[in-house]
């Protein structure tokens, strides 16, 4: 079954940085696009950041723009966020989630149970 494991969340402070990490199992992780997105706490889901099954394709959020890094690693079949210069702002719920193809429809079949991310001083 597939399975997508998020980790890496924690406490950071503003103008810090966190890297979180997906692992995907289940199913053939170098053929899908994938997706990050964040849940912030009385808020409703809002789409960080994707990539292309190969790499070679990476999108944003405006919000993120220039601060974060989607990037994959599809011999480990992990995805990755490099988060740089956090705000406040960013405090959220992160989640992982799989793409319907190899390129980027915005449509997500699978998602992780996510992992907590706080920006405070």
């Amino acid at each position: 079954q597939v399975q997508l494991v998020e980790s890496g969340g924690g406490l950071a402070q503003p103008g810090g940085s966190l890297r979180l990490s997906c692992a995907a199992s289940g199913f053939t992780f170098s053929s899908y696009a994938m997706s990050w997105a964040r849940q912030a706490p009385g808020k409703g889901l809002e789409w960080v950041s994707g990539i292309y099954s190969d790499g070679s394709d990476t999108y944003y959020a405006d919000s993120v723009k220039g601060r974060f890094t989607i990037s994959r690693d599809n011999a480990k079949n992990t995805l990755y966020l490099q988060m740089n210069s956090l705000k406040p702002e960013d405090t959220a719920l992160y989640y992982c989630a799989k793409d319907r193809l190899a390129t980027m429809t915005y449509l997500f079949d699978y998602w992780g149970q996510g992992t907590q991310v706080t920006v405070s001083s």
